[in-house]
């Protein structure tokens, strides 16, 4: 494993202790929780960085960078949900744009056809990761700073659609077959 391989690995790892943080009842768990958060999502621009400098690319990052997101992102939002802190629409919305573009993914992929991270979804997880530190610390206008944060997970998961529309298609089967 290489070094952007550690710390895609890292995120996944720190998930459940930023969990554990937001459920144990102890004074200023919030702060430990947005912490941990907040380093599990740094990891997320890191590894790609380090991957990029160092010229490592490997098959793990390519799969379990996106898993580790999802795990990261959806067990917070799960957890807040569960916490009373965020409505189930707003998970069930992210949710189902992040099972969306995984499928959608996976469909390119057996086609041979790479979907990357568009402009749209790197600002789509940058808004998650603030929405959801504010809400994990109690910010006054976290729920609004949420609420953009759900415009532009759907806006992106249209914006991902568009383009890789032809991914969706049934492929055209050549004539001389």
């Amino acid at each position: 494993m290489k070094i952007a391989d550690y710390l895609t690995l890292s995120r996944i790892i720190l998930t459940p202790v930023c969990l554990f943080f937001l459920f144990i009842p102890m004074e200023h768990k919030e702060i430990y929780a947005a912490t941990i958060f907040i380093l599990a999502a740094l990891t997320d621009g890191l590894d790609g960085y380090v991957a990029r400098r160092r010229k490592e690319s490997s098959a793990f990052g390519k799969s379990f960078d996106p898993i580790a997101d999802k795990i990261l992102i959806g067990g917070a939002l799960y957890s807040l949900f569960m916490l009373g802190k965020v409505s189930g629409w707003v998970v069930a919305v992210i949710l189902a744009r992040e099972v969306l573009i995984t499928a959608l993914r996976f469909k390119a992929q057996k086609r041979g056809l790479s979907v990357a991270a568009g402009i749209w979804g790197k600002v789509k997880t940058f808004s998650q990761i603030i929405a959801i530190t504010m809400v994990i610390l109690s910010v006054p206008g976290a729920q609004v700073v949420l609420y953009i944060a759900v415009f532009l997970t759907a806006f992106s998961g249209l914006d991902y659609l568009w383009k890789w529309k032809k991914v969706l298609l049934p492929q055209k089967k050549d004539p001389k077959d």
